[in-house]
């Protein structure tokens, strides 16, 4: 009788071993095998505090994952559940379990760059984010007005304008607005040098009014080699207690604004429209590159007072009303051919 038992439980255990070594074969057959090689490169987000087995159902609704089991027990084993990164990682079918969670282990997430261009509104760089998928345009732009916020970064101002700093930036797809408007502001501060905000004292400007002349010049050229010249004209005619009429003024209530000024917009009664207010804008109405802003504390030594386009991007610089009033003819003049 306990010779029978030996033999059962001998058998037994030989089935059951032969069992797991068969699994551990399918095993390892399935983790260095690809997925499905027809399979194309795929994204999949993963948001903070996603837990690994939601991950896993992710990656099955993918097609990635084909037999859950054995991706959990490779996730656990190697401590990938322990290490999950948030962000954007990208898979494709003819990668292996194996090298599927090794990039999840690794947090290896897809690195996006990002470039703002230059002289964008704070609606402008919300919509062009949003876009890209990388932040919510509605919580974006709340914070950009955060003054518990904005006073953690060092800006007086009631806004972020003027303080996102036009760069190319290198974001995963799991960071924050918060994150994103401090990396770009932090940027801000890196080009305005102490040399300039010394320089903004010594003219006796306040920050927000630096930032705030800055995007006009800005907005007004985008030739480099004129910044100098716009920003003269602003200096000379805030000297003489002249009204500044700068028409990107007059349409930044309206961001954002693609179109071409007209006569109509610029009667408009707001609180940036230079053409009716005195001095400058009570702040920024775009976020100014370096060329702007050094402009704004060393303006071109001209007695220049008006200056009118060239219908090519460029600008004609006058000094007295009779000379601005023979370039805006000639303007027009021009216009009317181009048209």
């Amino acid at each position: 009788m306990r010779k029978k038992r030996k033999k059962k439980k001998k058998l037994f255990t030989g089935l059951l071993l032969a069992l797991l070594y068969l699994l551990a074969a399918w095993f390892l057959f399935y983790v260095d095998r690809p997925v499905n090689p027809d399979l194309p490169v795929t994204a999949v987000r993963i948001l903070p505090g996603t837990g690994f087995l939601q991950v896993v159902d992710k990656l099955q609704q993918a097609g990635l994952v084909r037999n859950p089991p054995f991706f959990y027990i490779l996730i656990l084993t190697k401590g990938a559940a322990r290490n999950l990164r948030a962000g954007e990682y990208e898979f494709s079918g003819r990668m292996t379990p194996l090298e599927m969670v090794n990039r999840l282990s690794q947090g290896d997430i897809k690195i996006r760059r990002i470039t703002i261009r230059e002289d964008l509104n704070l609606k402008e760089i919300a919509a062009h984010l949003a876009a890209l998928h990388l932040v919510d345009e509605k919580k974006f732009l709340a914070l950009t007005t955060d003054r518990t916020f904005l006073r953690s970064l060092g800006i007086e101002g009631d806004t972020a304008e003027g303080y996102l700093y036009p760069d190319t930036y290198f974001f995963d797809s799991a960071i924050s607005p918060g994150q994103i408007i401090r990396r770009m502001v932090e940027q801000f501060w890196k080009v305005v040098t102490p040399e300039m905000r010394e320089k903004v004292q010594q003219m006796g400007m306040t920050m927000n009014e630096f930032v705030t002349l800055a995007s006009l010049i800005g907005k007004e050229t985008g030739f480099s080699d004129e910044k100098p010249l716009i920003a003269a004209v602003f200096h000379n005619r805030l000297k003489k207690g002249m009204r500044l009429q700068s028409d990107p003024t007059a349409v930044y209530h309206m961001a954002p604004f693609d179109g071409e000024i007209k006569r109509r917009h610029l009667l408009l009664m707001t609180p940036y429209n230079t053409y009716h207010i005195e001095g400058l804008p009570p702040g920024p109405i775009a976020n100014p590159g370096r060329d702007s802003l050094l402009a704004a504390v060393t303006p071109a030594k001209v007695d220049y007072l008006y200056f009118v386009s060239n219908c090519n991007g460029s600008h004609q610089f006058s000094s007295t009303l009779k000379e601005h009033n023979q370039a805006v003819v000639r303007y027009r003049l021009a216009k009317g051919k181009v048209e």
